[in-house]
């Protein structure tokens, strides 16, 4: 039988023999893309897989063997991890847009858009950058492989056919307390992301002074993380049809999940390469010259652009329609009660007793009415709340009543017990812990 030539056999265990092993594949992709005219068509999951994978061992190889303290190996490692993250923030980018007429999402048709432009920049830097991976193999004397892949080792994932839905539509049981319970968590982590407010779109000093100093790495990947516990949480209990099956709200609910993790993922994956290898630190001499070679191949002003007035703009508008679902589920979904208490003693619904009761409605999402003389408030307003004072004082009103989200309601009847949390005086005092989450 004919020999492989392709094939690569260990025949010693140096350095030498295992970085050709390790490179083997890896430049096949890239001896495959330097014959192709452009990356139309070429970036398909499973190159993007080859990628991540083959560019990942060959780093973690060559970190393990001091690459990144040697000049004469250094830029080759650089290379690699540029080809991982942005192989990743392509993979999850290109996910997005297979999965976009599944989703049931708003402003579906200018996101697609802007989509296929991001994407179109990662595809174009890695077409960029493979003949010089193939350039610098041959200067370390890495023997290239005698041919690269080609396009039929790439196939697409999708087909023309899909599989019947052939479950039982269920309702597991409390599947109303895991729907309010996502629902509210997704509303909490959407407030909690406003932190990165999108105003407008940035211009390049803009940009450079948002990264990283209030969007980096870090942050997005731990929201990342957090959106992804949530997504996972709402499969396990809440909806396990996937996107063709079940309540449509749900659905739609769950795109919101999927749409704003996979952007996450993008941005995390550039912004890791923009902060590790692009960003000038003014460091070491060759650690300055691989620098400004890769960001002769990344452009940085545009991976920026990319990650913020693409990535960040959509994740904080999905957010804000995701957020408006969750309101609407909770109020389809949550228990509601009524219960009749007393005023805080004294000094009446001021600013301190005001914020508890509203922090306390906000905390759980649902609606929560406060009424007083047959006039309804809304008791997530502190301004409505201090309103219904005024009503409470002038008229001399003793008892009070809520309605709406029984959690919510649960929490005011403890805090009005303990006299919304002051003294006579107006000072404060320690509250149940059961409410310590309004400390």
């Amino acid at each position: 039988m004919a020999r492989d030539p392709n094939k690569v056999i260990l025949e010693n265990n140096s350095f030498e023999e295992k970085a050709r092993f390790f490179s083997h594949e890896y430049l096949r992709c890239f001896l495959y893309l330097t014959s192709c005219d452009s990356s139309e068509q070429i970036f398909t999951k499973s190159l993007y897989s080859k990628l991540i994978t083959t560019s990942h061992l060959l780093e973690d190889f060559l970190d393990f063997h001091g690459a990144k303290n040697n000049s004469k190996w250094y830029f080759y490692r650089e290379l690699a991890a540029a080809v991982r993250h942005i192989s990743l923030g392509g993979y999850a980018q290109k996910h997005i847009n297979n999965r976009l007429k599944f989703y049931d999402i708003d402003n579906e048709g200018e996101f697609s858009q802007n989509g296929h432009v991001t994407l179109e920049f990662m595809t174009t830097s890695l077409m960029k950058l493979a003949p010089v991976i193939i350039e610098e193999a041959r200067r370390l004397g890495i023997k290239l492989p005698d041919k690269g892949y080609k396009a039929q080792h790439f196939p697409v994932i999708t087909t023309g056919d899909m599989l019947d839905h052939d479950f039982e539509d269920e309702q597991k049981d409390q599947y109303n307390k895991h729907v309010v319970r996502v629902a509210n968590d997704f509303i909490s982590l959407s407030n909690d992301f406003d932190a990165f407010e999108f105003v407008d779109v940035y211009d390049q000093e803009g940009l450079k002074a948002l990264v990283p100093d209030r969007v980096n790495e870090v942050e997005i990947r731990r929201f990342e993380m957090r959106v992804h516990n949530l997504q996972s949480s709402f499969d396990s209990y809440v909806i396990h049809g996937g996107f063709l099956c079940g309540n449509r709200n749900m659905k739609r609910f769950r795109s919101y999940f999927s749409v704003i993790y996979h952007l996450l993922q993008v941005m995390g994956r550039l912004l890791h390469f923009y902060e590790r290898h692009l960003i000038d630190i003014g460091y070491k001499y060759i650690y300055t010259k691989a620098r400004e070679r890769l960001a002769e191949l990344v452009d940085p002003n545009v991976l920026l652009d990319c990650t913020v007035n693409y990535g960040l703009y959509y994740v904080n508008h999905f957010f804000s329609s995701g957020k408006e679902m969750a309101q609407e589920i909770l109020k389809d979904n949550i228990e509601r009660a009524s219960i009749t208490v007393g005023i805080p003693k004294d000094m009446g619904f001021h600013c301190r007793p005001s914020l508890m009761v509203a922090k306390i409605v906000q905390n759980y999402g649902g609606e929560v009415k406060l009424i007083a003389g047959g006039d309804l408030f809304d008791a997530s307003s502190v301004l409505d709340i201090q309103w219904a004072g005024g009503k409470i004082q002038k008229e001399n009103i003793q008892q009070v009543t809520f309605e709406g989200d029984i959690r919510a309601l649960k929490d005011i009847e403890t805090l009005a017990g303990v006299n919304y949390g002051e003294d006579q005086m107006g000072k404060g005092i320690p509250l149940p812990k059961s409410l310590q989450y309004l400390r």
